[in-house]
């Protein structure tokens, strides 16, 4: 299966359009969250990305709730919006879940707690691939004064399964990055997208 995953697209348009371009050549498209910028933009970015005809799963990040993305998608035939919910793709399971993780400082910004994390992770399958806005704690998470800001919740689901594949955004300073966690591979995304295999 080849994947183009991607995150934090902020409005971003033109980076949109190159992703629909780069689409038509891939089985799945994955969005890690952050498709608006604090809550605007969202319905025009979403637009602009509703030309993918190939699969995708999406999940909320903390520039945008749940609900308002369900609501963006409604027309995107394509698309599937994941939050403590999974899809089957090619015989594979995804698990998604958005928001920032653990709060955030921002009181605009869509967050769960470590505690309310937890609880979603719960329904994450042992085996599959994961899909989460926000970084697992101490993987592809540090920012630019070298501090992690990831999640625990998010590294504890990781480390009591066999998952193949962890995606994640948020944190921009480690965009493209790459960890491992025990042998699930760990990649920060950003907003140019990154080609897969599974």
């Amino acid at each position: 299966m080849r994947i183009l995953a991607f995150s934090d697209l902020h409005c971003d348009r033109d980076t949109a359009a190159r992703l629909v371009a780069a689409s038509d050549d891939v089985d799945l498209v994955v969005g890690a969250g952050d498709f608006a910028s604090q809550h605007r933009g969202l319905e025009d970015t979403i637009a602009a990305l509703s030309q993918i005809e190939t699969p995708a799963l999406l999940v909320p990040g903390n520039n945008e709730t749940e609900d308002a993305l369900r609501s963006a998608c409604a027309e995107w035939a394509a698309a599937r919006v994941l939050h403590g919910s999974s899809a089957e793709v090619d015989g594979r399971t995804f698990f998604g879940l958005g928001a920032g993780i653990p709060t955030t400082p921002w009181d605009w910004s869509y967050d769960l707690t470590e505690e309310q994390a937890a609880d979603e992770l719960a329904g994450c399958p042992s085996e599959g691939v994961l899909i989460v806005h926000s970084p697992p704690f101490g993987h592809c998470d540090q920012s630019l004064a070298g501090d992690h800001l990831g999640s625990t919740a998010i590294a504890a689901a990781i480390e009591s399964r066999d998952l193949e594949l962890a995606l994640c955004g948020h944190i921009h300073e480690s965009w493209g990055t790459s960890s491992e966690i025990g042998g699930t591979r760990i990649t920060n995304l950003g907003p140019d997208g990154a080609l897969l295999e599974l």
